[in-house]
């Protein structure tokens, strides 16, 4: 079997995947989503420290540009502006 990872060794992936394929797809889900969970707080993290100067609002305008795209983080930025204007 070729290994997935460079920096794994062989017999210790060969353990991993096959406790993988012992979950259930319930289980796994559960897993990813925590996964995601976990790397999504950790990138607000790091943009929270890299630019502590910044609102909250402008920080996750800020994660979207840097995951999503600056396309996209421009046209949310429009849509909350045009709802400020629209609550006033």
């Amino acid at each position: 079997m070729t290994t997935q990872s460079v920096d794994t060794n062989p017999d210790v992936e060969r353990v991993l995947i096959s406790l993988l394929r012992k979950l259930s797809t319930e289980e796994k889900l559960k897993q990813t989503l925590n996964f995601s969970s976990s790397i999504i707080n950790l990138s607000k993290r790091a943009i929270a420290r890299a630019n502590p100067e910044l609102s909250e609002d402008e920080r996750n305008l800020l994660f979207v540009e840097y995951h999503y795209g600056a396309e996209l983080a421009n046209k949310l930025r429009s849509f909350q502006e045009q709802n400020v204007l629209n609550e006033h």
